[in-house]
Parts: C-alpha cells; sequence; structure tokens
C-alpha cells in the first residue's frame, strides 16, 4: 500500500498530523507493507524573510489581523500540539522559504531517509528554533539523520531537486488538494487535515482490505504447493 502525503515543514497541522498517522500506523499489524511518501507543498511560496519578524507578527499579517491575535492562535495550536506530544515553541521559531527543505527531503528519499528527514526538519522548526531556509543549517541536519554533507550541500546549492518539488506541487494541484496535510491512499482515498488516529486506521483498514487477493471458493479447486504436493 502507498500512502502519500503532502505538506509543508511549516504547517503547524502537518507535525500534528504525523503523528496521528504514526500512531494509527503502529496500530496497524501489516504495517511492514506500507510504503509512506512525502509530497512537498509550499503555503507560502512566494515568501521573502522579513529579519526580526516573529511567526506571530507573520501570522498576524497573512490573517489581516494583529501580532497579538497571531500569537493567541499560535498558543492554541501549541496547546493541540501538546496533546499529541509535540513541544511548538513558536516564540522562537523561525520564518523562512521551505523551498531548499523540500528539496533536502527529496534528497533524502533517494538515500531512503525521508522519513527522518521530514521529522528532523518539523522539530527543528518547531522545538528548537533552527532556520530551515537557510544552507548551512538544513546541511547540518541531513548530516544529523546519516546523509553526506557535501551532497546535500551541493544539491540544494544546484536545486538538482527544484523540479521534483514543482511536480509535487502540479500534482496537488491536480488531485484536489487545498490544505495541508493531505494524505492519498493507493491513488484512490483521500484525507484532508489532520484527522484522528482512529480515522486514519479505519482508512488503512479499508484500503488493504480492498487491495489484498480474495479466494473465492478455496475448498474444490486442485492446487499444488511448494513443496511438491498436489491435490
Amino acid at each position: 500500500m502507498k500512502v502519500e502525503i503532502w505538506s509543508d515543514v511549516v504547517c503547524p497541522f502537518c507535525y500534528i498530523g504525523k503523528r496521528k498517522f504514526e500512531k494509527a500506523l503502529e496500530q496497524f499489524s501489516p504495517k511492514d507493507k506500507v510504503e509512506v511518501l512525502w509530497r512537498s507543498f509550499q503555503l507560502d511560496p512566494d515568501l521573502k524573510p522579513i529579519p526580526g519578524q516573529s511567526v506571530h507578527e507573520y501570522l498576524g499579517r497573512r490573517k489581516g489581523t494583529t501580532t497579538a491575535q497571531g500569537k493567541q492562535m499560535n498558543d492554541q495550536m501549541a496547546a493541540m500540539a501538546k496533546d499529541e506530544g509535540l513541544v511548538y515553541d513558536f516564540d522562537n521559531a523561525i520564518i523562512n522559504n521551505t523551498f531548499l527543505a523540500h528539496q533536502l527531503i527529496h534528497l533524502a528519499h533517494t538515500r531512503h531517509k525521508q522519513d527522518q528527514m521530514k521529522e528532523r526538519l518539523f522539530a527543528a522548526y518547531y522545538t528548537q528554533g533552527q532556520d530551515v531556509g537557510n544552507i548551512d543549517t538544513l546541511v547540518k541536519l541531513a548530516e544529523e539523520v546519516g546523509l553526506d554533507g557535501a551532497e546535500a550541500r551541493e544539491a540544494l546549492q544546484n536545486q538538482t531537486y527544484a523540479d521534483e518539488v514543482q511536480q509535487d506541487i502540479v500534482r496537488a494541484q491536480q488531485v484536489g488538494v487545498r490544505g495541508v496535510p493531505f494524505f492519498v491512499f493507493n491513488n484512490k482515498y483521500a484525507v484532508s487535515g489532520a484527522q484522528p488516529t482512529e480515522l486514519f486506521k479505519e482508512v488503512l483498514e479499508k484500503v488493504w482490505e480492498e487491495e489484498k487477493p480474495t479466494i473465492l471458493d478455496g475448498s474444490t479447486g486442485g492446487t499444488c504447493t511448494p513443496d511438491g504436493v498436489c491435490d
């Protein structure tokens, strides 16, 4: 089973949604048969960071309200994250464009470390106040999950995976993604938002039951087994 997840590194619901989905996956018996692919999505692709601007001020401006209201919204989000065991430190979060971070996630995919890279970027931004739009920071984070730092730096400087990021964004439009996180199961079922763990579990089980082979009648037809017995 393939599960594709569109998300942005600086989307607060995306980290929460990741945790909820992971809990569902842990309760899903054939979890080793599930391939998870992280797809790129940018909430603010044209973002040019303003030095010294807080995430509260940024959110307030995006919502057409005040910095104080932005902080209130972030505090509410931090409380929701806490329920999932996550710590959101919005006071120290650094606003930046996530285009490079998404390219790093694609590089990590080629080295079978995509999920580790995604998790590390989330933690770096939300919990540790690191700049996930800075190449030096991204290289350090890449090394922490076992990627080659020199390779990561070269890929980011040369925009090696820029096309892959754009392809994800185009496909998001094609499948009807209007917000993230957005989960697509086997190109058949979609779940929008950080839904309850139980819902994710139900979808996993439904897709699994539909996709696995069904034996219509196992009693009347002759069969042969690997040990040479035919009856």
